[in-house]
């Protein structure tokens, strides 16, 4: 479990190892003291829980399936791709976010960048499917970043929502350097899927 508050901003070394059947590896250059990153550790790679199969001294490294790639940006990563990275939570911490899972429900794209006062104005577009679970002032988890919803609507065959980035949240995250037609992780509010999973229960008795 993680909770989309970014501890540091890696970039991608090295990607190796695509082909079919086969799992890409992906190097990550990380301020991290690596020493204390056990191999099996989980890190959330831009919103993506990815497992580190080996480390060294400013890098560790993670492998994404098939299944991963096709599902979350990460497919698209290249060297020098910067990457918003957390460890896991423990018991103990600092809940300052909210709960995230590590898992991506979906891919979603920047569909309006602007400055709003001090903040950063960006709307995301997402399906409809995927944009049923997120609610105006809930949570959601964008790349990584834990944010708060200012409003949502659907438009067509999407559902667009906007949110307002800090200047403080745009200087430690990747958030700040998004422009129209970026890609970005999205996952939805914990709660929210399991609320609609009742209701789907409630609505067959």
């Amino acid at each position: 479990m993680f909770t989309g508050i970014v501890s540091d901003v890696g970039q991608v070394r090295e990607v190796g190892g695509a082909g079919a059947g086969a799992d890409t590896r992906l190097v990550i250059a990380t301020a991290y003291d690596t020493v204390g990153l056990p191999i099996g550790a989980s890190v959330a790679c831009s919103g993506c829980c990815l497992t580190v199969v080996e480390r060294g001294t400013g890098w560790f490294a993670v492998e994404a399936s098939a299944e991963t790639l096709a599902c979350t940006t990460l497919g698209t990563w290249k060297i020098g791709t910067a990457v918003n990275l957390e460890r896991a939570l423990r018991a103990g911490d600092e809940l300052g976010g909210h709960l995230v899972s590590g898992h991506v429900d979906g891919v979603g794209t920047v569909a309006g960048c602007r400055p709003e006062g001090g903040s950063l104005r960006l709307d995301f577009e997402v399906s409809r499917a995927l944009g049923r679970f997120i609610a105006s002032k809930g949570s959601v988890t964008v790349d990584g970043v834990s944010l708060t919803v200012n409003e949502v609507g659907d438009h067509g065959t999407v559902t667009r929502f906007g949110v307002n980035i800090i200047p403080h949240t745009q200087q430690v995250t990747t958030l700040g350097r998004l422009r129209t037609a970026d890609r970005v992780n999205v996952e939805v509010d914990l709660m929210a899927r399991y609320v609609s999973r009742l209701n789907e229960g409630a609505d067959r008795t």
